[in-house]
């Protein structure tokens, strides 16, 4: 097994994921077998990837290699049927605040209905400026941020929200050309 990014893609109102390897043996990261490849061809390689094709990725997820052991002993999560209300609340939640899902917004829309805390502001800021992200980055992650928030029942979009959107951004660890 290797180890894989697992992205969430959104373009033109379709889903679809996309796995990637972070390198082109696939495994750089891997505590199981080392990654033969040299820094200039991990930097080649992420580099196919375009900064336009990343943003509009949603959510990056990089999910580890794990030993067989430790899959088969890892307790189950929760299933869909606990987790589906939740979502459906929030979802409702959202039509009802601005007439569409989160990820429908567009432009001032986005400003409008994220409804950031001054911190949450300020944190986005200072993360897109040190990041630095595009606008439609930093507005993809505030769509996404505005969803935690309306999982979590609250009426604005709070640090901690912002803080956990900003970590789905950064699974990707882009070496420079």
């Amino acid at each position: 097994m290797n180890p894989l990014e697992i992205k969430t893609l959104r373009v033109y109102g379709t889903y679809g994921k996309r796995a990637t390897r972070r390198c082109p043996c696939g495994y750089l990261g891997a505590a199981h077998r080392a990654c033969r490849c040299t820094p200039d061809q991990v930097a080649r390689y992420q580099g196919k990837l375009s900064g336009p094709l990343l943003d509009r990725i949603d959510l990056h997820v990089e999910v580890p290699t794990l030993p067989p052991e430790q899959l088969l002993l890892t307790p189950a999560g929760e299933s869909t049927e606990a987790i589906r209300p939740r979502c459906q609340a929030a979802r409702e939640r959202a039509v009802q605040r601005q007439g569409k899902s989160n990820q429908a917004l567009q432009g001032k829309e986005i400003d409008r209905h994220a409804a950031l805390d001054s911190a949450a502001a300020k944190f986005l800021n200072v993360a897109a400026t040190r990041l630095g992200w595009s606008a439609r980055s930093t507005h993809r992650a505030l769509k996404v941020a505005r969803t935690i928030a309306d999982l979590a029942g609250a009426e604005c979009t709070q640090v901690a929200h912002v803080a956990e959107a900003v970590q789905y951004r950064r699974a990707l660890h882009r070496a420079s050309p």
